[in-house]
């Protein structure tokens, strides 16, 4: 597995070699950012220039292709000014998963606010229910059910931070908050994630009819 802490280090030298005071906020997410991380993890990077230029985009990918571990890295590379034009619903679990590592994004959270959030949970659950009915209907994917429930216990963490006012970032820190359906739906997530046999029919029937029920 990777030794995060030095892999960033070596991360943000070379970023502050190539875009210097240009670097407006570094911050990682995903398995590693939560201390969950397993040998096949992402290495889930947020890095936001003053500006993002093609060349930008360039240089960056120029620079990762010299770090360690290259096949693993993936994330977010924007402008300043795009982000602080989001789209508010998308970046109530954009802020609260990323753990900053250089600047902050706390300019984000005067749009943060409860309407973003439902909004979050709303576009969440049709998106589910589309890709679900999608699913069975056509590829009939195992894979796709397992990315659908991941994509499910991010709503739930939504729609706990809407109850609560406090945001879980680890899934299994929400199972003495939610409601009976769903913790069937958080409970599923981790099934799969342990990599318990996928039930395809069950399983879909379960989010398909939990997401009906947020929707309607």
């Amino acid at each position: 597995m990777v030794e995060i802490t030095k892999w960033m280090e070596e991360f943000l030298s070379a970023l502050d070699n190539q875009f210097g005071n240009r670097l407006w906020f570094v911050g990682l997410q995903g398995s590693y950012a939560r201390g969950e991380a397993t040998e096949k993890s992402d290495i889930d990077t947020v890095v936001i220039l003053d500006e993002l230029t093609v060349f930008d985009i360039g240089a960056y990918n120029k620079m990762l292709d010299g770090l360690p571990h290259r096949d693993l890295i993936c994330g977010f590379l924007s402008g300043k000014s795009e982000i602080l034009n989001w789209e508010p619903s998308d970046l109530f679990q954009f802020y609260y998963d990323t753990k900053p590592i250089k600047g902050s994004l706390d300019e984000l959270l005067p749009m943060i606010d409860d309407e973003a959030v439902k909004r979050a949970i709303k576009i969440g659950v049709c998106n589910i229910y589309h890709c679900c009915v999608h699913n069975m209907l056509y590829e009939k994917s195992n894979e796709i059910l397992q990315g659908l429930y991941k994509t499910a216990s991010f709503v739930v963490q939504a729609i706990t931070y809407m109850k609560t006012g406090k945001y879980f970032t680890r899934q299994k820190d929400l199972q003495e908050f939610v409601l009976p359906d769903e913790k069937v739906i958080i409970d599923t997530f981790f099934k799969l994630k342990n990599g318990e046999k996928v039930d395809f029919d069950v399983m879909s029937e379960k989010l398909l009819k939990w997401v009906k029920k947020r929707i309607c």
